[in-house]
């Protein structure tokens, strides 16, 4: 027991380092960052798709539908780790300067061209998500409403932007907001090409908890991994998921309950 508890004891003291905690954060950073360019990127997409596959039924634009349509089912039915090794092996990324490299964090190139397939990655896949989302919201528009436009003089394009996307993307909020916590979670899938969000930043210090826990002694005696300090580590990064996420998720059930009101 008290070898157990010196143990725990050092785990924690590996968070009291400054090194560390400052690290995580910007692991946490990182996670933000890449779940906010992910959502946008795939509202922008998702929405195109959406209207694609909702309006585009007759003439020669049903090849815009039957295109979209191909596009969700496969990125729906197929899961995001796929696609993360998919596009870390097939895609392109552009050429990185270094200087531009260390400015976002890196020290080479190659872990900002990693990150941008990872991103990409995401994107298409949660893309896929927000088109039936949004979808669902463009459907809750009243017919009526394309009809009073029409009526008014105001041509497709007008219509759309607006009198029914606005609309559909009110109606859809809380659901846009229950996928950006999914989004945030899933950003997590990324430690596994890339050691920039919270998730890979956590494995990677528990890699090296021996320097930090205090059972490092020289070079030749590098200390031990406790089962403590993954405990620690991976319960920080669980208390910081929790945190984000269950504050979400009080705001869309805040919303859900103003709009039965």
């Amino acid at each position: 027991m008290d070898q157990f508890m010196t143990e725990l004891q050092g785990s924690i003291g590996i968070l009291k380092n400054p090194d560390v905690v400052s690290y995580l954060l910007k692991g946490l950073a990182f996670t933000l960052g890449i779940s906010f360019i992910t959502i946008v990127l795939s509202v922008i997409v998702g929405a195109a798709l959406a209207l694609a596959r909702n309006y585009c039924t007759s003439g020669p634009a049903r090849i815009l539908q039957k295109i979209a349509s191909a596009y969700i089912e496969l990125f729906r039915n197929t899961p995001l780790m796929l696609w993360m090794f998919v596009c870390f092996v097939m895609c392109p990324a552009p050429n990185i300067s270094k200087g531009f490299a260390a400015l976002l964090g890196f020290t080479s190139t190659v872990a900002v061209k990693t990150l941008f397939k990872a991103i990409v990655a995401f994107t298409l896949f949660t893309s896929a998500i927000m088109a039936e989302i949004i979808r669902g919201g463009l459907n809750s528009v009243a017919k009526g409403q394309f009809e009073a436009a029409y009526s008014q003089g105001f041509g497709t394009f007008q219509t759309m932007t607006l009198i029914v996307l606005p609309q559909a993307f009110r109606n859809i909020v809380p659901t846009l907001l229950s996928q950006m916590i999914t989004t945030i979670k899933d950003s997590s899938y990324m430690a596994s090409l890339v050691t920039v969000e919270l998730m890979g930043c956590t494995k990677l210090i528990i890699s090296k908890a021996n320097s930090y826990n205090g059972t490092w002694v020289d070079r030749f005696n590098r200390g031990t991994i406790h089962v403590t300090d993954v405990f620690v580590l991976f319960g920080f990064a669980f208390l910081v998921y929790f945190a984000i996420n269950f504050t979400l998720s009080c705001v869309v059930r805040r919303m859900r309950t103003r709009r039965r009101a």
